[in-house]
């Protein structure tokens, strides 16, 4: 049974990096995708948690009279269930404050004022070298 949910599980991975692999896709395209499904999955996870909330409170108030067993594991869902919900939450802020903090807000570079990209102090220039903000007149005879 192990061997057979592994082997539906590597099928199921090959199959999503197969198109990257295929074709001339970049690492960021491929983190791209991942990033996606990965954010799909914690939006999954919280609502699995939310419903899991809710049923452990249903469960509660319909076995109330019933002793405290199923009263006792109604509660105990409900408590699990706010536990899931305040961790994933409290992950996603944090991550949220790290990246106002360090400003990362797209997949756009960071580049500091007054460098560009071309040759030095020739705008646009080959090279790969650094631009800084310095600008030469030559006087053209």
């Amino acid at each position: 049974m192990r061997a057979q949910i592994t082997s539906f599980s590597s099928i199921a991975i090959l199959s999503l990096l197969l198109p990257s692999l295929a074709g001339a896709v970049t690492l960021f395209d491929t983190l791209a995708i991942f990033s996606t499904l990965f954010n799909g999955v914690i939006g999954l996870f919280i609502v699995l948690a939310i419903v899991v909330f809710f049923w452990g409170l249903i469960k509660y108030i319909f076995n109330r009279e019933g002793g405290e067993k199923e009263g006792a594991e109604g509660a105990q869902l409900m408590i699990w269930g706010i536990l899931a919900i305040f961790v994933m939450v409290s992950i996603w802020g944090i991550i949220g404050l790290l990246r106002s903090t360090f400003r990362v807000t797209d997949n756009a570079a960071i580049v500091p004022a007054g460098i560009g990209v071309g040759g030095i102090g020739l705008p646009g220039g080959s090279g790969g070298g650094v631009q800084v903000g310095v600008q030469f007149a030559v006087p053209i005879k």
